[in-house]
């Protein structure tokens, strides 16, 4: 399961023209589903997530993570992290999860996420999003977690 985390002043996802998810500071995460994940991996991700060291103590280092600053997280699916972009010009897909197994394992994160965690919102899975931010920093990061 990879994880495209990108610290945010503030996030928002639209679809068909309606607001489905908003943030202000916090992290918005593209999720990507491989063939290989199962619920492990989307546990372990979220922990990550929530518990990576992004956003600025006193001293402006690194060292304060999501729980720590109770920022909002927006939980994005796109299953184009997922390609292997290693040869030609088209990427393939083999390695991604099938659309009913990527649905799941997402609805599972995020239901997960709710639980764990105070502000959460999502993109609606599978829909034509428009995915707005001003990314922080910029601060980006990819976590991959291996089945």
């Amino acid at each position: 399961m990879i994880g495209l985390l990108q610290r945010v002043t503030q996030a928002s996802v639209t679809v068909e023209g309606r607001e489905v998810g908003r943030i202000d500071r916090g992290l918005l995460v593209l999720i990507g589903v491989e063939q290989a994940d199962r619920e492990a991996q989307a546990d372990r991700l979220l922990e990550r997530l929530l518990n990576y060291r992004v956003f600025p103590d006193a001293a402006g280092k690194m060292n304060r993570s999501l729980r720590d600053i109770g920022g909002g997280l927006l939980l994005v699916s796109q299953f184009t992290l997922v390609a292997d972009t290693s040869r030609g010009n088209r990427p393939g897909f083999s390695a991604g999860a099938s659309p009913e197994q990527g649905q799941r394992l997402f609805e599972y994160l995020l239901a997960r996420a709710r639980q764990q965690h105070a502000e959460v919102a999502s993109g609606e899975f599978g829909a034509d999003m428009q995915v707005a931010l001003v990314n922080d920093g910029p601060v980006t990061f990819s976590l991959r977690v291996a089945p």
